[in-house]
């Protein structure tokens, strides 16, 4: 009954923040990117953030000697890069002025990522271990980049500030005891924040198959490096409904039911 109570209690509360507090960071592009976001926590906070973590990374990894090993590999990523950043203007029209940054770790780890304002790093286990073509190379770093444009991060962190909020309201409103706050922040994180988070890389998919086909690479090694991903996970994917991506065989179903939306834009890049 009491945790009934709090659920009520906790949707009352988010929702009261999501109507005051609903935008959405991106024009739609081609795709149709134009879901409302909750965004509490400010950009400059998130970009200082940023910058500050991946400086911290790149010291760490400087220390290590595992930075920009592989000269030819980061002209590699930097170049699909600076074809990439002028396209972000079709979703915001201030990103090809962040202040980019694109490096390599020297690693065996399947990564890569966009931190919040432009900070690209990618892994070289990524690109060697599934000897990725450079339009595969394409859609992940569109892929990476999209989380930065929707600033997917900065919108889990207000999701998860407004559900500690409603929590908090919600236990003491109703007299409840840490143990029982605990339990439904634990429910929070479990189930709302992976369905968010799996919203988030379905949005970067589509945002970023656009990008690719937009600077000229070809967006059908999506298909193609969903399907490599597929392979090295073999086996070892948890079950869709507890993780915070989709599943690989439904992100190619996803794929390919865009390219008939992104190829005409490919076919006009590269006439």
């Amino acid at each position: 009954m009491h945790i009934s109570i709090l659920a009520r209690s906790l949707v009352l509360c988010l929702s009261a923040l999501a109507l005051s507090s609903c935008e959405t960071s991106t024009a739609p592009g081609a795709i149709g990117a134009d879901r409302k976001q909750l965004l509490l926590v400010s950009s400059a906070e998130m970009n200082r953030m940023a910058v500050e973590g991946y400086n911290e990374m790149k010291a760490g990894a400087t220390k290590e000697d595992i930075l920009n090993k592989d000269d030819a590999l980061l002209q590699r990523v930097r170049g699909v890069a600076a074809r990439l950043q002028p396209q972000t203007q079709v979703f915001r029209t201030d990103a090809p002025g962040w202040n980019w940054e694109v490096n390599v770790l020297d690693s065996d780890e399947l990564n890569a990522f966009c931190m919040p304002g432009g900070k690209i790093m990618f892994y070289s286990g990524l690109i060697q271990q599934l000897d990725l073509s450079d339009s595969e190379i394409a859609i992940v770093m569109g892929h990476e980049i999209a989380h930065a444009l929707r600033e997917h991060s900065r919108e889990q962190m207000s999701q998860a500030l407004a559900a500690q909020t409603a929590i908090g309201v919600g236990a003491a409103l109703l007299g409840l005891g840490k143990a029982s706050a605990d339990l439904a922040g634990s429910g929070y994180q479990a189930l709302i924040a992976t369905r968010f988070s799996r919203t988030d890389e379905t949005e970067a998919d589509r945002i970023g198959l656009e990008l690719t086909a937009r600077a000229g690479y070809d967006p059908r090694a999506g298909v193609t490096l969903w399907q490599k991903m597929i392979t090295a996970n073999q086996g070892t994917s948890p079950p869709e409904l507890l993780s915070s991506h989709p599943a690989g065989a439904n992100r190619v179903r996803e794929i390919e039911a865009l390219l008939p939306t992104v190829m005409p834009l490919y076919s006009a890049a590269i006439k």
